[in-house]
């Protein structure tokens, strides 16, 4: 797996509340971001799915049109 550094831009609240996360949670600061992105791209993944799947079905007669 090729991995890619990504500079983020936090305040200083931000990246101290981070910091505090991580040290309460016995992880780091770069593990919780990095399980942020993660979980919000399953998120997104999971629900632009459902929106495609929901607009599919809704016009599943133009598409069959199209289709042939």
């Amino acid at each position: 797996m090729n991995t890619h550094e990504l500079i983020l831009p936090l305040s200083d609240a931000e990246r101290a509340e981070l910091a505090d996360l991580a040290d309460a949670t016995g992880s780091t600061p770069e593990a919780l971001a990095l399980e942020a992105v993660r979980s919000h791209l399953r998120r997104e993944r999971e629900r632009v799915g459902a929106e495609g799947a929901r607009l599919a079905e809704r016009h599943a007669g133009l598409l069959k049109r199209l289709g042939q």
